[in-house]
């Protein structure tokens, strides 16, 4: 099969009419067309490795339950609605959730193993991101289990005890709780409540000393999420973390640069310009060169439309932009058969209209996502049968 008249986003460079022809699901030619431009963009597959959003999909409101099938269905027409063809679900361990509800130890190894056995026959190439409390000294056991099972593909650490990474600013956390539905008083309790059970410095070391050398044997990559100091950043570049998540300060993002961790932050954030949670800004980041991996974080069709807010201060422009949800990602998690539109590389496409719409998605050659039969007429985009 060719995809002929296009505009063709390559990972160095673009051009501006041409075609590429597939063959079963690999990328085989590459060249320039002569006929008139269909208008529309060809990207290479989104790398999502960082989306939350399969928590919300299996509790969409508080104790309401979805049955797994039906929330890793939905999420995966979501997910390739918006061009991604590689996705980590996101789940997390927190020590302060409360036995069987989201987040628990029970509930989130629960969620991984059910996760594995639902993602086989899914449209998008699914993987499982475990997010780990790194005060949860009881939950290491469990994701040894897991890592050892092959269910997790990459596992991130976190803090979110009141005063660190993301939570730094405590007001803003009474703040939050506030909005979920407490009083004031309430609120103060709760964050009180929780910094008066923190775990120790030195036992915080040693789960992350653990972590790390099960992320080692296991060949699975590690990240560090919502770096905040200087002294954090070089402690997880000390451990072999390869990606810092969400960096909530200048400083701990230019010292994770310098020790070779790539970092990334939320396409929503990009696309707004602005955390809603009041830290560091992935345009600003981006604009400091602090910036390599675009995530969907909650929301995945911010993904596009961030790659286009940031293209304009780019050095590469549009180019360096799309690397960001594309090749950067998959160096980072080690994909090395997919990323950009190359020749030999996977199938894994999104085109987008001439009005930035996500019209058609391709994985591995197949069609997981299409807008309608329009664009397969030859008036619209010339699809011909490869020789």
């Amino acid at each position: 099969m060719w995809l002929s008249n296009v505009k063709l986003i390559l990972v160095d460079r673009i051009i501006e009419n041409g075609a590429l022809r597939i063959v079963d699901d690999k990328i085989v030619e590459i060249t320039e067309s002569s006929g008139q431009p269909s208008g529309v963009t060809v990207f290479p597959g989104f790398i999502d490795m960082h989306g939350d959003m399969i928590e919300i999909e299996l509790e969409p409101r508080p104790k309401v339950d979805f049955p797994m099938d039906v929330a890793v269905d939905h999420l995966d027409s979501r997910l390739a609605a918006a061009g991604v063809t590689t996705a980590y679900a996101a789940v997390s361990f927190s020590r302060t959730a409360i036995d069987g509800q989201r987040r628990s130890f029970k509930h989130t190894s629960e969620i991984i193993r059910a996760l594995k056995q639902n993602i086989q026959g899914l449209r998008v190439d699914h993987r499982i991101h475990a997010r780990f409390d790194m005060t949860y000294t009881a939950a290491i056991d469990a994701l040894d289990e897991l890592l050892t099972a092959g269910a997790v593909d990459l596992v991130s650490v976190m803090d979110h005890t009141p005063g660190q990474g993301q939570y730094r600013n405590v007001e803003t956390l009474v703040a939050n709780r506030i909005k979920s539905g407490l009083s004031e008083e309430e609120a103060r309790l709760h964050v009180e409540r929780r910094i008066e059970n923190a775990v120790s410095a030195e036992q915080i070391i040693e789960n992350l000393e653990r972590l790390s050398a099960l992320c080692k044997s296991h060949n699975v990559a590690m990240a560090s999420h919502d770096g905040d100091t200087v002294e954090k950043s070089n402690l997880m570049a000390d451990l072999g973390v390869v990606i810092s998540e969400f960096p909530v300060t200048l400083e701990a993002a230019a010292v994770a640069k310098e020790r070779s961790l790539m970092i990334a932050m939320g396409a929503p954030n990009a696309m707004r310009g602005q955390s809603y949670s009041g830290n560091l800004s992935a345009r600003v980041a981006h604009s400091e060169g602090l910036l390599h991996i675009l995530a969907a974080d909650y929301h995945p069709a911010a993904i596009l439309p961030a790659i286009h807010a940031l293209s304009a201060s780019d050095p590469d422009g549009l180019v360096g932009a799309v690397r960001l949800a594309s090749a950067n990602p998959a160096k980072a998690l080690g994909l090395t058969d997919r990323g950009e539109i190359s020749e030999g590389k996977r199938a894994d496409l999104v085109l987008v209209d001439a009005s930035d719409r996500v019209v058609q998605t391709f994985s591995a050659g197949e069609t997981i996502f299409s807008k309608g039969t329009w664009l397969h007429s030859a008036n619209q985009l010339n699809m011909r049968a490869a020789v």
